[in-house]
């Protein structure tokens, strides 16, 4: 137990000394704006279609967060494989809060979490991303109906009609412009169900930003309000 300890404090110490190694704390968390937070994501999203990602020492990142956790960010994203938020906004452990559900829906559970996440935590911003080429968007498009997943889809289906309720999943622009309104469609969703989230929000404590990830080349757009 003693040269694990031992072990265990040199990490530490090299991490302190070293980029790659540092984490986030609650003073550099209390010290981010939300639009700084949103900066960072973006710099990640950056390196990452760069293929420039920073170097981490992801065993040292383990022992220095293991005591708590102080992210900046909270992101709620599809499930999409090709999609993992931390991968391809090039952030760390302990670094911000990942929620994920197939069409980056939101519900009591996941806004539960946002609460959790902005109110007892302490991130400063969250941000909803979709992506192109969304299977979910696809199935509310074709008004799937599969199990649970018919409830699910059936979450999505508002937005298809404000888009176009003619539209068809084989046509690729019309599935990612339904995907974008569904961003915001849950973004607003988030403001109106959430009276934490939003009284954050409207005192500029929390950012709330939406995004939609390209599958095809790598790229984070974040939109406009």
């Amino acid at each position: 137990m003693r040269d694990r300890r031992f072990r265990i404090a040199l990490v530490l110490i090299a991490a302190a000394g070293h980029s790659f190694g540092q984490v986030q704390t609650k003073e550099s968390q209390a010290a981010i704006t939300p639009a700084a937070a949103l900066a960072r994501l973006k710099e990640g999203n950056a390196r990452f279609v760069s293929g420039t990602p920073k170097a981490r020492d992801w065993s040292a990142k383990v022992i220095a967060t293991a005591p708590g956790q102080y992210p900046f960010a909270a992101v709620l994203s599809c499930m999409d494989s090709r999609a993992p938020a931390e991968i391809i906004l090039d952030q760390g452990i302990g670094d911000m809060f990942s929620l994920r559900s197939a069409g980056n829906v939101v519900d009591t559970d996941a806004l539960g979490g946002l609460e959790f996440a902005t109110k007892v935590v302490g991130a400063k911003l969250v941000v909803v991303m979709g992506h192109t080429s969304c299977g979910a968007v696809k199935g509310a498009i074709d008004d799937v109906k599969l199990g649970n997943l018919t409830m699910l889809l059936q979450k999505i289906r508002p937005v298809v009609a404000t888009v176009n309720p003619a539209g068809t999943s084989s046509d690729a622009a019309y599935v990612d412009r339904v995907a974008e309104a569904n961003v915001r469609h849950t973004l607003k969703e988030i403001r109106q169900k959430s009276k934490i989230i939003r009284e954050l929000a409207d005192s500029g404590k929390v950012g709330l930003a939406g995004a939609m990830y390209d599958v095809g080349t790598g790229k984070v757009t974040f939109l406009a309000d």
